[in-house]
């Protein structure tokens, strides 16, 4: 056998090098080595010679870049120069089609977060309603900030907490001061929705790093914006007067309704479905008790309330509203008061006007279907505009919404993104709309990262335009708080802009939320375990310490932020300056190692997923069918494993190992020559 070079420690990046002068060397010495081979291995028939089996399983493995880069979505089909007249044709009606297609997934897709919002409301409404009877509580602005947060979860719509607010403002149970931490509450409150649809992306990985990322970007700037200028407007007030100031300057009268866009086009469907008597909630946070009582589901569409002035019988001349309206008629006092009465007209013709079913089980239903719907909805949106954002017209739509502008103006590009995403919210008059529909695009590569942190700033400044048009349009009683409100909503945006976007390194929600998406991108249930603990039961936790006081809410709060800020600084300086900390804080690796890694949670989870899959659907016939191709694809796996190296092969020779290399290239037969 032709000896192989003599290497003195043998390794296995020795042997990969480059594939090409590999190719090459075994090509150069193929008839002399060959024969070496076939004698040296028992004659046992003309086999090829293989290459390294680390090299070829390598050679499967494509090379990982830069996660977040976006990717090249390559176009696959014929190119339109080599297609004739009547495949031109059809091309151009597919696009129609295919177009077509995603506006309708579109209009399903708005349509089914309106529901899901209904089904929120239907199910937490009231409960959300009783959360902001207790003046004590809302006194705190800790309290007023978390409740904020899950009243607006509960009710999917940061406008509904936000209409109860004013209402409650407005009947003086609430003053606006302590109705500012709860419209900042509700402006977190408002991003869970995108962080839902992220997960939808969860098959791809790097489709869900981008997606989870894109969506995530708005809860940390919502929360670092509350983490700064919280404790600010405790302690100033700013927002408060600077809002005061604006009212009181101008003289305000009660104006028209303010234009529905979206609307108009997503209610008439909507209401087929769906119809909300959302005056309910308000009552209810107002004190009203005979609202408890009354379903949230609208029967009665068109009413009218007539006033006339009527003779009724009162118990004793006490009750009489003037004296001069007041006589006996025996032993009966009678009087004249004004009695209001409600003639029914229209019912509604929504599905559920005739059911006897409870709010609860309707929003159960609703929200059921409009996850369905929703999710179904996602899934096909992404996979059209993969097929149609592919080649030239992926590169032109990338180029458009990603390029800077030349060097003097390169600032300038995020601005123009604010102003689009503000634009659009209007439009659609839900930030929660736009946010989630930019999701996908994120996830699939259209919008990068950096591009859509400017979008949704601007997503967040154009819902509080939307809450300014329809503070004017209110009566007169309400205009000037909640006129007020929505004020404090869009400043409180525009100082959370100005301390996280102007200077490129103050942009600290980009990092977090790439750190977050690479998380979640290694281990995908940590995003079902975010949202959880960021929008339930934090929130929870401190609403349930605030109901407890003020000592209590402290005593526990500041040492768990106290211990959380230490960390963070640690872990920075760990990252940058290693060497300026104590020799035992330069890693972590003196805790347990379940505190400091997900790994270990990582197996738990995995094991406890794989154990109830293998017992609650191991019967499954489609699960046989996984299990089958999976254990197909290991076997493949370790096949490929046990292909003879030429390389390793001449090292067990002069180890004396060579009867097992013969019988690893019988047990493998002639499969080897393909490889």
């Amino acid at each position: 056998m032709a000896p192989w070079p003599e290497v003195e420690k043998p390794e296995t990046n020795n042997y990969i090098g480059d594939s090409s002068k590999q190719n090459q060397n075994m090509a150069g010495r193929e008839g002399e080595n060959h024969k070496g081979n076939v004698s040296s291995l028992g004659n046992k028939g003309e086999i090829q010679p293989a290459f390294s089996t680390i090299a070829l399983i390598d050679e499967t493995r494509p090379e990982e870049g830069d996660p977040w880069a976006l990717p090249e979505l390559q176009d696959t089909g014929v190119k339109w120069s080599e297609l004739d007249r009547k495949g031109k044709i059809i091309r151009v009606l597919y696009g129609i089609g295919k177009f077509i297609m995603l506006l309708g997934l579109l209009y399903l897709f708005v349509c089914s977060l309106d529901v899901l919002s209904s089904a929120f409301q239907l199910v937490g409404g009231k409960a959300a309603g009783d959360i902001f009877q207790d003046d004590s509580v809302l006194s705190n602005p800790v309290a007023g900030l978390v409740i904020g947060v899950l009243v607006t979860v509960m009710v999917q719509s940061s406008s509904t907490s936000s209409s109860i607010v004013v209402s409650m403002v407005s009947s003086t149970l609430l003053t606006v001061q302590s109705a500012i931490p709860i419209i900042m509450g509700a402006n977190i409150g408002t991003s869970v929705t995108n962080t839902v649809v992220a997960l939808m992306q969860a098959g791809d990985r790097n489709e869900f790093r981008r997606a989870f990322a894109g969506a995530t970007i708005h809860d940390f700037f919502n929360w670092l914006a509350v983490f700064v200028l919280l404790p600010i407007e405790v302690i100033s007030g700013y927002l408060y007067h600077l809002t005061n100031v604006i009212v009181e300057s101008f003289h305000l009268e009660s104006g028209e309704d303010a234009p529905e866009l979206l609307k108009v086009i997503t209610d008439p469907f909507t209401k087929l479905i769906i119809e909300l008597d959302k005056s309910v909630i308000n009552a209810i946070a107002t004190n009203d008790v005979s609202a408890k009582n009354k379903s949230l589901v609208k029967i009665w569409c068109l009413t009218e309330t007539n006033t006339t002035l009527q003779n009724v019988t009162i118990p004793s001349s006490e009750n009489c509203t003037s004296l001069d309206l007041c006589w006996t008629e025996g032993n009966v006092t009678w009087t004249t008061k004004n009695v209001t009465e409600t003639e029914y007209i229209r019912k509604c013709q929504h599905l559920f006007a005739n059911t006897d079913l409870p709010d609860l089980a309707i929003g159960l239903i609703l929200l059921a279907l409009s996850l369905l719907v929703l999710c179904s909805c996602l899934v096909m949106i992404v996979k059209l505009l993969n097929s149609v954002l592919k080649g030239q017209v992926a590169s032109v739509i990338k180029k458009i919404i990603n390029t800077d502008f030349p060097f003097p103006f390169a600032w300038l590009a995020g601005y123009l993104a604010m102003l689009a995403g503000a634009g659009m919210t209007f439009v659609v008059q839900s930030s929660s709309v736009f946010t989630s529909a930019i999701t996908p695009l994120v996830g699939i590569g259209v919008i990068s990262i950096e591009r859509s942190y400017p979008l949704t700033l601007g997503a967040n400044i154009g819902t509080t335009t939307t809450a300014i048009l329809a503070a004017l349009a209110s009566p007169g009683s309400t205009l000037k708080y909640s006129l007020q409100i929505a004020l404090c909503h869009f400043f409180f945006n525009i100082s959370g802009i100005i301390l996280f976007y102007p200077l490129p390194f103050t942009r600290l929600p980009i990092r977090m939320c790439k750190t977050l998406g690479n998380i979640t991108a290694k281990y995908r249930w940590f995003a079902i375990f975010y949202l959880l603990v960021c929008f339930f039961l934090l929130p929870l936790f401190i609403f349930g310490l605030s109901l407890a006081g003020w000592p209590v809410l402290l005593g526990v709060c500041l040492p768990l932020f106290a211990l959380f800020i230490a960390v963070i600084v640690i872990n920075i300086m760990q990252s940058k300056r290693p060497h300026s900390l104590p020799e035992k804080l330069q890693n972590w690796d003196f805790l347990p190692i379940w505190m400091h890694s997900l790994e270990p949670w990582d197996n738990i989870i995995m094991s406890a997923l794989s154990f109830c899959g293998k017992h609650c659907c191991g019967f499954c016939k489609c699960c046989k069918v996984n299990a089958e191709q999976e254990g197909a694809k290991d076997k493949q796996l370790k096949t490929m494993e046990i292909y003879e190296n030429t390389i390793a092969m001449a090292d067990e020779e002069r180890a004396g190992r060579r009867e097992p290399a013969a019988a690893c290239v019988e047990r493998t037969g002639t499969s080897n020559t393909a490889l």
